[in-house]
């Protein structure tokens, strides 16, 4: 797979030999999440260790990584953000990225990889799933830095009804010593919060959580293989510590919502998408139809 020198956001199907798409009901049906598993999801507000690529699909996207985060790519214009350091700390880099769909293939064809839309529809409750936006996040060997505590929706609410979700996939094994994602079971009943700085002070939530809340605080580590992806509520409660390992933690996200979510401002929803005005639905070239359930 080549980096790409168009913008890859006018294609909303599958361009590269990285996925194969179901030809079948019976070829989508092993991508099939259990009635458990659903049910677990939304008991705890995630779901974790879900096998969606094979290390070569891995080895493939790492490979696009280092070109599709090169300041000098042709098509670095296209990201919506690109911090090569969203800390402000040189010893503590936190690689964020938006928009790297629109720069390679690989990035852009994640999206529509069977085994993700598939869950992503029934955790959605069996709706239609849109693209929101993607992320990478790289933490270096050594001196990598945290992701405070947040909840994803605190970002989003430009963008109504909450009817969204995150999926985290590491490109790298994620361990407790190379900063993996922490979830606080059941924090999605919490209601919105306050959001903090990104990649700012790790507890910067705190201050917005009351002392029921704080009682329940109990994060717990999401170990995880390389390939394999863990969903998350738009209201759960996440966060990741720094990496003072000797590997690095290199990950993808992808947010989604249910078909029929509208805009709530007359802002810009991302930088250099047209503006989508208030009560208006998000689709079109950068908001593209996944998966129609």
């Amino acid at each position: 797979m080549e980096v790409a020198t168009r913008d890859l956001s006018t294609y909303h199907e599958l361009i590269s030999d990285l996925f194969k798409q179901p030809a079948s009901r019976e070829e989508w049906e092993q991508y099939r999440l259990s009635d458990e598993q659903v049910a677990f999801f939304h008991e705890n507000g995630y779901l974790s260790n879900i096998k969606l690529l094979e290390d070569w699909q891995v080895d493939a996207l790492n490979e696009e990584l280092v070109a599709a985060t090169d300041p000098s790519n042709p098509s670095h214009h296209l990201y919506y953000e690109f911090h090569s350091n969203e800390s402000a700390d040189p010893n503590a880099v936190l690689l964020h990225a938006l928009g790297a769909w629109r720069v390679t293939e690989g990035f852009h064809d994640v999206l529509w990889n069977p085994a993700f839309v598939m869950a992503a529809s029934q955790l959605l409750g069996n709706k239609a799933v849109r693209f929101w936006h993607d992320q990478l996040f790289c933490k270096p060997a050594r001196h990598g830095g945290v992701v405070a505590w947040h909840q994803d929706y605190s970002y989003w609410t430009r963008s109504v009804p909450m009817q969204h979700l995150t999926c985290w996939t590491g490109l790298d094994d994620s361990l407790i010593e190379n900063g993996c994602l922490y979830y606080v079971p059941k924090s999605h009943r919490w209601g919105l919060l306050d959001k903090p700085e990104l990649a700012g002070d790790m507890e910067g939530l705190m201050q917005y959580l009351t002392e029921e809340q704080k009682t329940e605080f109990k994060p717990i580590p999401i170990e995880m293989k390389r390939g394999y992806g863990t969903f998350h509520h738009p209201l759960m409660v996440h966060g990741s510590y720094e990496n003072r390992s000797e590997r690095s933690r290199r990950a993808f996200v992808i947010n989604v919502f249910a078909d029929g979510t509208q805009s709530d401002t007359n802002a810009t929803l991302l930088d250099g998408v047209p503006v989508v005005p208030k009560g208006e639905k998000l689709k079109g070239q950068f908001f593209p139809l996944l998966f129609d359930a």
